[in-house]
């Protein structure tokens, strides 16, 4: 079967129709993967902080308003919001910092932003893997929905 892998970089995002897969490399940064089982189209956010500050143009990178354009550009594709499920993975603790940091928490507070943002919207959360303190490369199939986590020195995983 011929697909297109199609690379997501930091604060950007990717759409993609079966049987294309989606990919991504993860760590404190957070992967919102939304899927239209009806239509087979797939999204893929990948955001680096919870909110959009005054100064910063780059809507992709934050949560708040990268998840909100992911969804009009899976809609102008053809996908149904009504439809859509997400799958969350990343937001690790990336380095040994002080507990109390905010670099300890950058990794929290994405996840807890984006599962905000998607429940404002109607979207639910069937599957997740956050947290820990390692990377996540994340490969996310248009055709069915499925994700495949890997990380180094642990077990492949798919959701």
């Amino acid at each position: 079967m011929n697909f297109k892998l199609v690379n997501v970089g930091i604060a950007d995002m990717g759409v993609a129709a079966s049987p294309d897969i989606l990919r991504t490399i993860l760590g404190s940064c957070v992967g919102i993967c939304l899927h239209d089982p009806g239509t087979g189209i797939a999204g893929l956010s990948h955001i680096m902080l919870p909110e959009r500050t005054e100064s910063h143009l780059n809507e992709k990178k934050y949560a708040d308003t990268a998840i909100p354009h992911l969804v009009e550009q899976m809609e102008k594709a053809g996908a149904q919001r009504a439809r859509l499920s997400a799958k969350l993975v990343g937001g690790a603790m990336m380095f040994k910092i002080s507990e109390n940091s905010m670099m300890s928490e950058i990794g929290r507070n994405n996840v807890k932003k984006v599962r905000e943002v998607l429940g404002a919207m109607g979207i639910n959360v069937v599957a997740e893997d956050v947290g820990g303190d390692y990377g996540r490369t994340i490969d996310f199939y248009a055709e069915d929905g499925r994700l495949k986590i890997r990380s180094l020195g642990r077990p492949e995983k798919t959701l």
